[in-house]
């Protein structure tokens, strides 16, 4: 019978069975009068183009949904997931079900945001969440719900709680299935090792039937519970067309119970139900793994703008106004005041201050801005008052265009996957039909079918992929055993592989290299003072300058008395004034002491720190030179890095000079300066377009959108939350020799997980002809089978002993 697609959701149904529509012309085909009504609602409000945009993407079918939406409007749930804004609207976020593609994102948001009291609507593809704000005067929550499910798509309330719940559902459900198959695969091995001995040796035939019947029921769960996973994947890939590893181990296990069943109640041949434990547990415990290493299921990007001020202060005339970041327009004067995040970019017009830039820049020294300077949304003004223009809105800003890159970023990270799952689909054909050519081939030599099909069960159990599939989950699991106890996480298994086909290491300079925190490497006191003075006056500020001047004290100094301050004034973007003793003390930059009058002096080998200095009564005592030291190892560890044919490159948002000299410290010639996050972004998709597959590691808030956009992100243990929830892996102890082990055991582990797929494809070529020879009869095939995994699990221990040999 022919076949065609439904109009509205593209599935394929026999022509007969779909409804024509001729109102239209041509006429149109729909599957059910759901999408033929949704089919209806998008050509009358002009949203046809859905299915253009849609291109060859399949739907689901929209679903006859029973609950009552007035539900929505209760006040428990409002309360509950419904937030007020300011402006008197009402916010929810919502999880849109069904969006299979972009171009349900965009039918979406055009049919809401063309109901009359809706003012916002934007939903991230991603992971489906949309931020809808409607005016609760005009239109109900519940409408809102109704309008979404009537073009075909399903809505809940979005409940981080809810998905954590979920995920530890999950992991206990596996946890209690492995259990099962490890009980039973224990206990029915003990009754397999009898059997075999009563093979050789002679067994009478009631104590057989009483062996035979303990190994059925240690089988049944392990299969039927254990093994339901492989099941729904069998289900699932022929519905896809697709014939999985999942589809040959419910395969390979079904019919050897099934023989074996046949086996026990006609006593006419041997059982075989320790090799369907056996099949079931030991494939089962890779799906386990997978479970146990799944990534975080995080709402990154509401971590990256969480902290983002919802609310500015404007200056109207004499007047200061409080209104929300969405409402500023440009050219309006903002003020910041010393601790304020800065929410929109712009222009200052008054006053000058130090920004700490470094939830851009990654970089823990602040900026002095001063009048005419441009200031970024995302830094954070430390000692002032300072007002700016605005010279974008709040959605075109620095901080806002982070966002939308990072997702973006996200949308377009690459799966890889697994090297046994690239072969399995053709291996999993090719085991099938090889044992039904075997049964028929048999069948007609010998003509008795059961003949033929033992000797088809003896080929799919010696093939049986479970050496194919231990290949490579048993080598992760001993190399993320490993990495672990070295303080390397890795989140999910594959990352193992897709890092040790990784040839490009991007490093960012600060918390990576370096401590990220600026020390006194050099200092020249003056005169003879009092130490205990300038101590006092570095610990009343919390400027990185200044702490890192008074750690320097602490060590150095060993009689430090706590003097008493009064008059204390931080000078704005300069330094510390204050009187102690009756003796006016200062301590800031140089521009500080030359508005002091105090002539400065910057000695040689100065030129590329950070400087402070201090005086006592308008007379110069002291200057340091402040430096962000290197980790320790960290020369050493780029050493190893780069003896594993790795290109290396930093990416820095420090200035040119100390860039420099931290590449030149530490031996990496190719490095970049001065860049902001969506630049090293950028930097990094040149480099995949080169062909190249990019490490990135680092530990700020300011590389997540970099680490985005790497084949694998590692972040810092010591880093930023959204570095650590974005990355893939996390080191722990925040050391680079943790780094270079990380590759190391990747790369052990890709080596292993060839040689088991090699070594597991070579028995298959020699074995496989043998059972279809009907040279092997299925005891031996399991026995073989299960020889040929302990092969596998022994040379996947070998990486424990790696970084031994390194």
């Amino acid at each position: 019978m022919s076949k065609q697609r439904c109009d509205h959701c593209h599935l394929e149904y026999e022509t007969s069975m779909l409804l024509p529509d001729t109102s239209f012309n041509p006429p149109k085909f729909f599957c059910c009068k759901g999408c033929q009504g949704v089919f209806h609602l998008l050509s009358d409000e002009g949203l046809d183009t859905f299915y253009t945009k849609m291109g060859e993407t399949t739907l689901t079918p929209p679903k006859v949904t029973l609950d009552d939406v007035n539900r929505f409007d209760l006040d428990g749930f409002v309360s509950k997931y419904v937030k007020k804004s300011k402006e008197g609207f009402s916010e929810i976020a919502l999880i849109i079900e069904g969006i299979h593609c972009s171009a349900c994102v965009w039918l979406n948001e055009k049919v809401l945001s063309r109901q009359e009291g809706i003012v916002e609507v934007s939903i991230s593809y991603s992971n489906h969440k949309a931020k809808i704000v409607w005016d609760e005067s005009l239109i109900k929550l519940s409408a809102i719900i109704e309008t979404i499910r009537s073009i075909g798509y399903n809505a809940y309330p979005y409940d981080p709680k809810s998905g954590e719940e979920r995920a530890t559902a999950q992991r206990r459900e596996y946890y209690s299935k492995l259990l099962v198959g490890i009980f039973a695969t224990m206990n029915v091995m003990w009754i397999a090792i009898a059997q075999y001995a009563g093979y050789f040796t002679g067994m009478q035939s009631n104590i057989k039937n009483i062996l035979n019947f303990a190994e059925f029921v240690l089988a049944t769960p392990t299969l039927f519970y254990t093994g339901s996973v492989y099941f729904k994947g069998a289900y699932y890939g022929i519905k896809h067309r697709y014939i999985t590893m999942d589809f040959l181990v419910a395969t390979g296990a079904t019919l050897t119970y099934v023989f074996s069943l046949y086996a026990m109640f006609s006593h006419n041949a041997e059982v075989y139900f320790d090799s369907v434990t056996m099949i079931v547990t030991f494939v089962f415990a890779g799906k386990y793994l997978e479970v146990l290493t799944k990534k975080k299921a995080v709402d990154t990007l509401d971590a990256f703008g969480s902290s983002m001020p919802t609310e500015v202060t404007l200056i109207k005339g004499d007047e200061k106004i409080l209104t929300s970041v969405e409402s500023v327009e440009l050219g309006e004067i903002i003020e910041v005041r010393a601790g304020d995040k800065v929410a929109i970019d712009g222009v200052i017009t008054e006053g000058e201050g130090s920004f700490d830039l470094s939830r851009l820049n990654g970089e823990s020294i602040p900026v002095l801005a001063q009048k005419g300077d441009k200031i970024l949304s995302g830094s954070i003004c430390l000692d002032s008052v300072i007002h700016y223009q605005a010279t974008h809105t709040f959605s075109s800003s620095m901080f806002s265009k982070l966002v939308c890159l990072l997702e973006d970023a996200m949308n377009k990270k690459p799966k890889i996957e697994k090297l046994a799952n690239q072969i399995s689909g053709y291996f999993s054909r090719t085991i099938l039909l090889l044992a039904f050519s075997t049964l028929l081939f048999w069948f007609y030599q010998s003509g008795s079918f059961e003949k033929g099909l033992i000797i088809a069960i003896s080929v799919i159990v010696i093939a049986c992929p479970c050496a194919l599939s231990l290949a490579t989950p048993v080598a992760t699991i001993v190399g993320i055993g490993l990495a672990a106890k070295k303080g390397i996480l890795f989140k999910e298994a594959g990352f193992l592989e897709s890092m040790a086909k990784c040839n490009t290491l991007v490093l960012d300079k600060t918390g990576t290299i370096t401590k990220g925190k600026p020390e006194v490497v050099m200092y020249e006191y003056a005169y003879t003072f009092d130490r205990s003075l300038l101590y006092a006056l570095v610990n009343s500020s919390n400027h990185p300058i200044s702490q890192g001047v008074a750690r320097f004290l602490n060590e150095d100094e060993t009689t430090l008395h706590v003097k008493s301050l009064e008059q204390i004034k931080t000078v704005e973007a300069k330094g510390v004034r204050a009187v102690a003793e009756g003796h006016e003390l200062l301590g800031g930059n140089a521009k500080m002491m030359e508005e002091a009058g105090i002539e400065v002096f910057l000695p040689h080998g100065f030129e590329s720190l950070s400087h402070y200095f201090f005086a006592i009564d308008g007379k110069l005592m002291a200057i340091f030179g402040l430096k962000d030291a290197l980790k320790e190892g960290a020369k050493e560890s780029i050493g190893a890095l780069k003896s594993l044919g790795l290109e290396i490159v930093m990416l820095s948002g420090d200035h040119a000079k100390v860039t420099q000299e931290i590449a030149e410290e530490v031996g990496i010639e190719t490095y970049k300066a001065g860049l902001f996050p969506h630049e090293k972004a950028a930097y990094i998709e040149v480099l995949r377009q080169k062909g190249q597959k990019v490490v990135m590691a680092g530990d700020g808030i300011n590389d997540a959108l970099a680490l985005s956009q790497s084949e694998i992100a590692i972040a810092m243990g010591n880093g930023a939350d959204v570095a650590v929830d974005i990355s893939d892996i996390v080191l722990t102890n925040d050391s680079m020799q943790s780094l270079y082990e990380a590759f190391v055991i990747a790369r052990a582990s890709l080596r292993v997980v060839k040689e088991n797929l090699s070594f597991s494809l070579l028995y298959n070529i020699v074995t496989i002809p043998l059972a279809m020879s009907g040279h092997v009869i299925p005891l031996f095939a399991a026995l073989s089978m299960s020889l040929s995994s302990l092969v596998v699990v022994g040379n996947s221990m070998r990486i424990k002993n790696v970084l031994k040999r390194s």
